[in-house]
This record gives C-alpha cells, structure tokens and sequence, in this order.
C-alpha cells in the first residue's frame, strides 16, 4: 500500500487535518499517512511549492502527496493529479507544481473531473482523498480526469538577469522556521552568470560579499568559546536544496533574532546580486 502525505496550510488548532485523515483511514484502514506540514502560511502558494519540492524525493516511489493550500475550486483554480518522478501529486492548478516541473517534466497530467459524482465543500477532504485513494488501489489517473499538457505557473519564479549580466535581481520565496530567508537564486543559476567574479548581495540595507559553505564556517574556532560573538551575525549560504539563502548564526526568533526579523526581510521581498568587473 502507498503512503500518502499531506501538505496544508490547516494549522494545528481546527480539524481540518485529522478529518482528511479519517477519511482516507475510512477507505484504506491499512495505508500510511504522513503529515509533510499544516504550518504553510495560509494560501501561501510559493511557500508550499518551496516545501514540496524538497520534501517529496524523500519518500518512496508511487508515494502520494495531497496538497491543500487554496485548493477551492472555481474556473480559474481547477483540480489536477499530477504524476512526476513516480511520484502522484494532488492539488489545485494554482501554480503549487511549478517548481517541481522546473526540475522535472511531468509524466501526465489530468484536470480532475470527478466532482459532479462528489457533493463538495471541503474540496481536499471530499475531491483529493477520492482521488489519492482510487490512486492508492491502483487505478489509473484517466479515470478521474482528463489529461491536459500544462499548468499553471507561478509568476516571478524566475530570478531577473539585467542586460550587462552583471546583475540578478530575485526575491524571497520562503522563510524557515529559524527565520533564514530563501530566495528563488538557485546556485546553478548564480555560478553561470557570476563566471568567477565578486560580487555583493544586497537585501534591504543589509550587503553581504560572501557565501559560506556551511553556518558554522562563520566561526573562527580558533578564538575561545567565551570569546566569541558569532551568534546574530548575519551570513549567506545555499540551502541544502541550493538556493541563495541569508541566515543568522544559531538564529532563534525568540532571543537572538533572525534574518527576517532583524533584516526586515519578507516574502517577495527583492535579493540583487551584483558582480564586480573583472
């Protein structure tokens, strides 16, 4: 039996999670449900994009993953199933999948069609567990959809490159739990057009003309640990997913501070890299 996962913007406190759950545990008592995040900002479609695609290679082939962030549906925010990577994906065609489909082309894609056969309120709970679960038992996905060649995308996904190319202009596309901020600058990205130059990365008044491997490279651990102030220095790395990311050394919201709080930095917000000449 596959796993299924869940990935909403429902939060902790409403039942909107354990009822997706009962419901699929009522049609499959035997399947494994697992929950990626409830925690997406709510209708945060970037940020659950971030999420899945570095969450879903983890999981098995043929695993399953609903995804109920803005998953309403109406003529401009249809329902798809996505097989990708061996992987089947459920949600809205709300530019959730763009990321994903930037790394990898989909193997199929069907707009669901199902929903004149299920009486709908709560679209992730009464469309997308019918969907995951005949999935689940091995049906295929042109019973419940028809297939399509596109989706939706997300707008400024891309990072801008000026004329001279000497210049990236991105923007923030994620804030982690610590606070560090995730731009959409991804290092293969970075390193094509940089060819070798300098550069400063500018956020806010904040500038930065380093990129660390790792946090801890920050440290000089030759200096005696009473001696040192490392934490609440700002730096810059690639996230493990290798995006341009701006962090805090041992950040934490509540003491030290973060790169969002202290910068002031939010989603959307723009990251300029330029490069020096040669």
């Amino acid at each position: 039996m596959p796993i299924i996962t869940l990935t909403t913007d429902f939060g902790e406190k409403d039942h909107f999670a354990g009822a997706t759950k009962g419901a699929i545990y009522s049609e499959l008592p035997d399947v494994k449900i697992v929950d990626i995040s409830h925690s997406v900002s709510p209708f945060n479609i970037a940020e659950a994009s971030y999420i899945i695609l570095n969450a879903y290679a983890s999981f098995p082939k043929g695993t399953i993953h609903v995804i109920g962030i803005d998953s309403e549906l109406n003529p401009e925010n249809k329902h798809i199933a996505v097989l990708l990577d061996d992987h089947y994906f459920i949600c809205a065609n709300n530019g959730i999948m763009s990321m994903i489909c930037q790394e990898i082309a989909p193997t199929k894609i069907v707009e669901i069609n199902i929903h004149d056969k299920v009486e709908s309120s709560f679209p992730v709970l009464d469309v997308f567990v019918k969907v995951a679960c005949h999935i689940a038992r091995g049906g295929t996905l042109e019973v419940i959809g028809k297939v399509i060649n596109t989706i939706k995308p997300i707008k400024n996904l891309e990072p801008f490159v000026n004329d001279e190319q000497n210049q990236i202009i991105g923007s923030v596309i994620y804030i982690d739990n610590y606070g560090n901020v995730v731009t959409n600058i991804k290092k293969k990205f970075f390193e094509t057009i940089q060819k070798t130059r300098s550069f400063e990365i500018s956020a806010r008044n904040y500038k930065f003309k380093k990129i660390y491997r790792k946090y801890s490279d920050l440290v000089n651990f030759d200096i005696p640990i009473e001696k040192r102030d490392d934490e609440g220095r700002g730096l810059v790395v690639f996230s493990a997913s290798g995006h341009l990311e701006i962090a805090v050394y041992k950040s934490n919201c509540d003491s030290v501070g973060s790169a969002s709080s202290l910068m002031g930095l939010k989603a959307m917000d723009t990251v300029t890299v330029t490069f020096n000449k040669v």
